[in-house]
């Protein structure tokens, strides 16, 4: 049992509760008090955590990111999306098994160290001969320690087809479909308490094709699992869908069964309001990915009008190639920002960035009654949150304090009661390693692309 008391208390609920000097007592895995004051005595072994100085939220949740991209941060640095792909794709065509456990391990610990207690991943990019990708990945979230979303990704439109990736970084649609069914059969764990999930996840509309993108919905659907993918990223997105397909990106998704609530979609950037419409009558996510999109100048997302609308929205990182900050917890003011910038500084409040960061990722992943807020009975994923310091001294609101200020270090993130970030450090693995495993990573697939 663990007790954390003497902090403040953003519990992220429905009525947005909070306590100034709260508590929180965890035991097996779960939240079973939450409230004002002291917790009072418990007759068994407690550990006893004093927040004085804190700020309890929910653990963060990220619902985009492609973590093999860590291994080509700094590169295209003044490219759309398009030209940032064309770019890259040859590079990442040298993947492996190595280079993707190496990247997973770093860049799953970099989110543990801002506040992230579950993290998704679309890993659409699987060469020949690279190796069981996903088991690396699998293994990396397990010595991490984080609840890990893989989304089994997957492209077959090639250059000759037409599609934007190089003919040989795409699979044929019998065996993106063969790969996607054996992630979900070897790897997906239904249980509430899951520290795996899979989720089927085709590229985006102009790297695979209608017939992968209407099977994988049905084989999703089949084996009871979400969909994800990218759409209405960029103004040449928006112009590939209505040249190729006479529609926009959201008419197109809906055309081939790719609107539902138990769909999201990364960055959904350019809608009109007949899009979002469509994504909150069907219940649909969005992924929202602020510093990736101006990153790459590819535009704002009108998240007021999709929560205004009642659309699941959620923060995700993206990839660390086109945000190589790649922390989610800065997100949250990011997130802020953007929607000041477009709709002037009522957009969005503080607490409703900090609500994209838990509550709204969590519906996204479908997991909203065991993730993304402090109640009794949800998961004990706890980000604990140190404001004493002089970066937030005399900022009385800590919820403001932790959205408007400097990055806040972590007293304590813990992932289903178990301590994985502590006074700032990773507990779970050895952060010097990390550099090491990533440094390497990183120079034996730019030696790659060199030959």
């Amino acid at each position: 049992m663990i007790i954390i008391e003497n902090c403040a208390v953003a519990t992220v609920d429905a009525a947005g509760t909070e306590y100034a000097d709260g508590h929180l007592v965890l035991d097996e895995g779960r939240i079973v008090a939450v409230g004002p004051g002291h917790a009072g005595r418990y007759h068994r072994s407690v550990r006893r955590v004093d927040g004085t100085g804190c700020l309890a939220t929910p653990g963060l949740v990220n619902t985009h990111h492609h973590l093999y991209q860590w291994a080509t941060r700094g590169l295209a640095q003044q490219e759309n999306l398009f030209g940032w792909l064309t770019t890259l794709y040859p590079v990442w065509a040298g993947l492996d098994a190595e280079t993707v456990a190496a990247t997973t391990a770093a860049g799953l610990g970099w989110l543990a160290l801002s506040g992230c207690t579950t993290s998704t991943d679309h890993h659409y990019v699987h060469p020949a001969g690279a190796g069981d990708l996903m088991a690396a990945q699998v293994a990396a979230a397990g010595e991490v320690g984080l609840r890990f979303h893989p989304c089994r990704g997957s492209m077959d439109l090639g250059a000759s087809r037409g599609g934007l990736p190089p003919d040989h970084v795409v699979e044929t649609i019998d065996d993106a479909l063969a790969g996607t069914a054996d992630a979900i059969d070897r790897f997906h764990d239904p249980a509430a308490d899951a520290m795996v999930r899979v989720a089927v996840a085709p590229c985006s509309p102009f790297s695979v094709s209608p017939e992968l993108m209407t099977e994988a919905a049905k084989l999703a659907r089949s084996a009871g699992v979400r969909l994800h993918t990218h759409l209405a990223e960029t103004v040449e997105e928006e112009h590939y869908c209505r040249t190729e397909h006479g529609c926009t990106p959201v008419e197109y998704a809906e055309q081939l069964g790719w609107l539902g609530d138990d769909v999201w979609l990364a960055h959904g950037v350019h809608l009109d309001d007949a899009a979002v419409d469509r994504l909150a009558g069907t219940g649909t996510g969005v992924a929202h990915c602020p510093s990736s999109n101006a990153r790459l100048g590819a535009g704002t997302a009108r998240v007021r009008d999709l929560l205004d609308r009642g659309v699941p929205v959620g923060l995700g990182v993206d990839g660390p190639a086109s945000q190589e900050a790649g922390q989610l917890g800065a997100e949250l003011r990011q997130a802020l920002y953007a929607a000041r910038l477009r709709g002037g500084p009522a957009a969005l409040t503080a607490r409703e960035a900090l609500a994209l960061g838990t509550v709204g990722g969590a519906r996204c992943l479908g997991r909203a009654a065991e993730l993304g807020s402090l109640e009794v009975g949800k998961l004990a994923d706890v980000a604990l949150w140190r404001l004493d310091g002089l970066g937030h001294a005399g900022i009385d609101d800590p919820v403001a304090a932790l959205v408007l200020g400097p990055p806040a270090p972590l007293e304590l993130l813990l992932v289903g009661g178990r301590p994985v970030v502590e006074r700032a450090e990773l507990r779970t693995v050895d952060e010097r390693d990390l550099v090491r495993r990533g440094r390497r990573a990183h120079r034996a697939l730019l030696r790659k692309a060199r030959r």
